[in-house]
Formats: structure tokens, C-alpha cells, sequence
């Protein structure tokens, strides 16, 4: 996952309680890389109303243990039929992408769609209960971990960031190393002095956004209203996207782009933990999303209008201890010594392709020569009315001189046999 993102993408089980409809709400991409197969699955049994009616009266554990998976049994034939289809150009997918990856390496690609826990992969052709189960449940826990995921490779960012500082100041002499240390002091001390950060979710946040991003009347807040306003696409609830946009306010007064100071993923980092603190105190039923009721509930807790004072990243302990950074500078070393490795073996890879090169460029050269030489003999010989020769300098008569040579065979028989006496005879009479 890279680090470049925007906020997160997050697709949302959105289940009913007694108070709301449930059915499947989208943000935006998941992220996942069955994100299209997830929701072109989704669209196509929505299309069927007996499991739409289902899904409506589902709830959060039904959907989690596979119960809702048996109602695929009862969907129309047109639905079956659409699945089998979705299903079977997703392993077509993965089985190009497999072979992009593996023909090199020989190996069974039936045994590699294993790898792949959102599908069946012992049967690659129609789309069963199994498959929705093990879709459903795959795509939980997959998202559940994005937060976690997204944690962990900011402090591998931060780790990074640290130890190229360290490399770099290394590389200086003592008075540009004083002279740099202190530019940085003073680029983090710049940062620090900000406006004061509202506890995300707090009415006085909340509040803020009614004035500046509404343009409405602070005094007449109202946060029924506020929900309505805020639930972008009308379904009823606040998703992650919704809640993370209303922190933008927040996360401006102390992060500018245009601030050498200001790090961005220090700021997405910032923008997640805001998320996470609303969810944690007003996602009561843990399903990633907040309803009206749930909302409503919130802003009658203490914390609601006398919340503790909000730490930034700047004002909490650092996302790492030194013993992580030297693990990950030891990674580090590791990789760096692989990547020299490599990095010669392609180097003698290379000498070998040029010293081929060499000796076939030297090949061409002599058969060039060859070519030439053979041309100017063949050209020499036709001045001085010789014959040609042959490929080993062999000399190679012209038919005409072949046939004189038949002809005078064929005189000298005649002429025997004209005088009616042969050549023994004549000198038999001699003797």
C-alpha cells in the first residue's frame, strides 16, 4: 500500500438497527485488489429483491458468520447466472496476473489461486454460497486491518525520514552539522506554534465547521441539522470519508503545504488518529459508520462539550522507540547489501552480453572481408579472362569449353573409324 493516499478508502457493511435501512454503502475505492469483483457482486444481487429484502433486515453478525450467504440459494436464475460470470473473468484475472508474474518459474497456477481467500478457487466456474461467504468475510477482515496497515507504514515512514536526517548530518563537518541541527530546531519550533486544535468531534469542532464551512449562525447549532448537512450522498449515515472530511478545518490550522515545516503524511496520519477518536466514542455498535441515532447520543456525553485538550503528533511520544529505528536501519543495511548483490550480478551480466558482443562484431567483420576479397578476385580474374573459381579458389569451367572438349572426343572416333584401320593394326604391319 502506498503511502500516497488520499483519506481512506473504506467500503462500508452498513447494517441496520431497528432505526435505519441496511444495505451496502460505498465511499469510494477500497483499496483492495478485488475492489471492482466486490462491488460488481454487490450491484448484481442487489438486483435480485428477495436478497435486497434479506440484506435490509440484516444484521452485523448475520452478514460476519456466513448466514446471510445461504439466501444466494433462492436468488432468480438471471442473478445465478450474472455471478457465475463475474466469478469466472475474476479467475481469469488473477490467472493472468499469475502468469505474468510465475510462467517463469514453472509452477501450477490452479495451486496459486489458492492464495486468494475471497473465491473458491476448487471451483472456478460457478459462483456458490461459499463464494459470498468467503467474499464477505475476506473484505471484513482486509478492511479492519487497513487502519493497523496504514499505522504501521507511517512509522516506517517516520523511521525512514530519521534515518536519512542522521546519514545526512553525518556527512557534514562539525560546523555545518551545528549550523543544520539548529535550522531544523527551528523549522520543528515553527510548526509547533499553531492555532489550538478543537477535540475531534467536540461541539466546539463541530461548531467551528457549522461557521466557517456551512456559513451558518454558530448560536443556532443544531446537530441534527449538522448530521443531515454532512451526509453527503443521503444514506442515512456519517462513513469514514464524510467524518474525515469534517477535520479539514483542524488540520489546516497546523498543516500548510506550502511550509517546508509542514510534512503531508504527518498530516494524513493526523487526519486518521481525528477519525479514529470520533469513531471510538460515537461508533457504538462498531460497524464503521455513524447513524443519526448514534450521533445524537454523542452530543449528550460530557466529553461532547468539555472535551480534554487535543495532542497533535507533535505533542505526543514519537511513533517509534530507538530500538525499532535500529531493527529498521539493520532492514535497511540487509536490503542495501541484497540490492549490491544484484546490482553486480547485472554488472558481470552485462561485461558478459559486451564481450559477446565484441566477439560477434569481430565475426561480422571477417565475413565482411571475406565477402570483399572473394568480389575483387572474382573481378580480377574477369579482366584477365580466366575462369572463375569456386568458393576454395578452384577453378570452375565455362560450359562452352566443356563442350569443345565433348566435340573433339567426338572427331577423333570418327576419324578412326573412317580409315578402317585402327591404330594396333598399323603398327602390327610395321613390325
Amino acid at each position: 500500500m502506498s503511502m500516497q493516499q488520499d483519506t481512506p478508502p473504506v467500503m462500508c457493511l452498513c447494517l441496520s438497527d431497528v432505526s435505519r435501512q441496511t444495505s451496502f454503502s460505498w465511499c469510494s475505492d477500497t483499496g483492495l485488489y478485488y475492489d471492482r469483483y466486490l462491488r460488481e457482486v454487490i450491484e448484481v444481487l442487489e438486483t435480485d429483491p428477495h436478497f435486497r429484502e434479506k440484506l435490509q433486515t440484516a444484521n452485523t453478525e448475520d452478514i460476519k458468520n456466513g448466514r446471510l450467504s445461504k439466501e444466494l440459494d433462492l436468488v432468480g436464475h438471471h442473478v445465478r447466472t450474472r455471478l457465475d460470470e463475474l466469478k469466472r473473468q475474476e479467475v481469469s484475472r488473477l490467472r493472468m496476473l499469475l502468469k505474468a508474474k510465475l510462467d517463469s518459474l514453472q509452477m501450477d497456477h490452479a495451486s496459486l489461486l489458492k492464495q486468494f481467500e475471497h473465491l473458491d478457487p476448487h471451483n472456478q466456474n460457478t459462483f456458490e454460497a461459499k463464494d459470498l461467504e468467503l467474499l464477505i468475510s475476506t473484505a471484513t477482515k482486509d478492511l479492519e486491518n487497513y487502519d493497523a496497515e496504514r499505522h504501521d507504514e507511517f512509522k516506517r515512514y517516520e523511521m525512514l525520514k530519521e534515518h536519512e536526517r542522521r546519514e545526512y548530518l553525518k556527512g557534514l563537518d562539525q560546523e555545518k552539522r551545528e549550523k543544520e541541527e539548529k535550522r531544523m530546531e527551528e523549522l520543528k519550533d515553527k510548526h509547533r506554534k499553531h492555532p489550538k486544535v478543537n477535540a475531534p468531534g467536540s461541539v466546539a469542532q463541530l461548531r467551528e465547521v457549522w461557521e466557517e464551512t456551512d456559513g451558518l449562525d454558530p448560536t443556532e447549532f443544531n446537530p441534527k441539522t449538522f448530521f443531515k448537512l454532512h451526509d453527503a450522498n443521503g444514506d442515512g449515515v456519517l462513513d469514514e470519508q464524510e467524518l474525515e472530511a469534517l477535520f479539514a478545518k483542524e488540520l489546516e490550522k497546523v498543516y500548510d503545504p506550502k511550509n517546508e515545516e509542514d510534512d503531508m503524511m504527518e498530516m494524513e496520519e493526523e487526519r486518521l488518529r481525528m477519525r479514529e477518536h470520533v469513531m471510538k466514542n460515537v461508533d457504538i455498535n462498531q460497524d464503521r459508520l455513524v447513524s443519526l441515532e448514534e450521533f445524537l447520543k454523542s452530543t449528550d456525553k460530557k466529553e461532547f462539550n468539555n472535551p480534554k485538550e487535543w495532542d497533535t503528533l507533535d505533542d505526543t511520544k514519537p511513533v517509534f522507540t530507538e530500538a525499532e529505528l535500529q531493527r529498521f536501519e539493520a532492514e535497511l543495511q540487509t536490503k542495501e547489501e541484497e540490492l549490491g548483490k544484484r546490482a553486480e550480478s547485472l554488472r558481470q551480466e552485462q561485461d558478459l552480453l559486451k564481450e559477446r558482443g565484441k566477439a560477434l562484431e569481430a565475426q561480422r567483420r571477417e565475413y565482411q572481408q571475406a565477402v570483399l576479397e572473394m568480389s575483387q578476385r572474382k573481378e580480377k580474374q574477369a579482366v584477365e579472362g580466366q575462369p572463375p573459381t569456386g568458393p576454395n579458389g578452384e577453378l570452375q569451367f565455362h560450359q562452352e569449353m566443356q563442350k569443345l572438349e565433348d566435340q573433339g572426343k567426338r572427331d577423333r572416333q570418327d576419324k578412326k573409324g573412317g580409315d578402317g584401320v585402327s591404330w594396333g593394326h598399323f603398327c602390327f604391319c610395321l613390325l
